[in-house]
């Protein structure tokens, strides 16, 4: 038998980001990158948990989690 292959996620992109707020309700405007993606994860009753992981996370169905696992937040 040959091994499972995973699909690897890819990064999300700032404009599908935004796309994605918009769809939310939320206004994008000047807002970085990791506070427009934790007002997403509350918008959708998530913990804004994005940089937070220390390369470890448990939601693996969050679209935001490859990017999340490279991003650390002091």
């Amino acid at each position: 038998m040959s091994p499972v292959k995973t699909k690897k996620k890819k990064s999300m992109t700032m404009p599908q980001i935004q796309k994605k707020a918009k769809k939310l309700g939320i206004t994008p405007g000047k807002m970085k990158k990791t506070d427009l993606i934790h007002a997403i994860q509350q918008a959708e009753n998530c913990t804004p948990c994005y940089g937070t992981s220390n390369g470890y996370c448990e939601y693996t169905d969050c679209c935001f989690m490859a990017d999340c696992l490279k991003t650390t937040l002091n």
